[in-house]
């Protein structure tokens, strides 16, 4: 019995070493209080335990932005997994994609301690098109970037690199803007909504299996019809004052939640 008590000890042991940290993930001080207030909306831990990821993966985060996901995904794979953060091409031609990267650079600089093991890669076709090497990664997630991939007329040629990049068996996580079945694709484009429907499709076309989806991030309050599409809703706010309440009342967009695999 004392030999059978040991070992229940040394696995409990094992797997309290092996949890992610995620009080310091979530509440640590590289979030501000700003982002960490969008947690009722977007339920990061929920969602990546949802999604099935570890502190030992390697993970690549597709087009990260400012880093919202990516101030929580550092921390948590710093000390046994790697992360690649696959963000805009390094000469796109428009201002916006060379400030949004050059931003993002900057941020991972002013925390190297943190920030210092994470590997920034391009993937924004047709400029820039490998996302990790190939076969290297065992998830890749993307968070609300779907709808510019379609507009773009790039999301085929994403996904595709999504798939290059991830071993045999390795998990892609979608959440994205949902757009209300039967909706037209001329609409998806200028409302920022996508159907699961499409993206499901997209993700398919690519070589994936859909092998699971979550309400995790649904808001049945979202109507989707927006004056200013999406982007109406904090934590954008295009309409500035206007009917601001009402809009904050709403909180952020309906979303879904995807996951798919790299058939083995």
């Amino acid at each position: 019995m004392k030999w059978i008590t040991l070992v229940i000890t040394l696995v409990l042991a094992t797997q309290a070493q092996a949890a992610p940290d995620w009080k310091t993930a979530l509440q640590g001080e590289q979030r501000s209080a700003a982002h960490k207030q969008r947690d009722e909306y977007r339920h990061p831990r929920q969602t990546l335990e949802f999604l099935g990821l570890r502190e030992d993966m390697t993970v690549v985060e597709i087009s990260p932005g400012g880093g919202w996901y990516t101030e929580i995904l550092a921390p948590l794979l710093k000390d046994k997994g790697t992360l690649y953060a696959a963000h805009y091409a390094l000469n796109p031609p428009h201002p916006y994609y060379r400030n949004s990267l050059g931003k993002f650079l900057q941020k991972l600089a002013g925390e190297g301690k943190l920030y210092g093991s994470v590997v920034v890669t391009q993937l924004q076709p047709p400029l820039a098109v490998e996302a990790a090497p190939a076969g290297s990664a065992d998830m890749v997630l993307t968070f609300r970037n779907v709808h510019n991939w379609v507009k773009a007329g790039t999301a085929g040629a994403v996904l595709e690199a999504a798939y290059v990049s991830l071993k045999p068996g390795g998990v892609l996580g979608i959440i994205e803007h949902r757009a209300r079945p039967g909706t037209s694709l001329a609409a998806m484009k200028e409302s920022g909504y996508v159907t699961e429907a499409l993206t499901i499709e997209l993700a398919e076309a690519a070589g994936f299996k859909l092998s699971g989806r979550s309400e995790l991030n649904a808001n049945p309050n979202d109507s989707t019809d927006h004056p200013k599409g999406v982007w109406t809703l904090p934590p954008s706010l295009r309409l500035g004052e206007e009917k601001r309440d009402h809009y904050l009342g709403i909180g952020e967009s309906d979303r879904m939640t995807l996951k798919f695999v790299k058939p083995r």
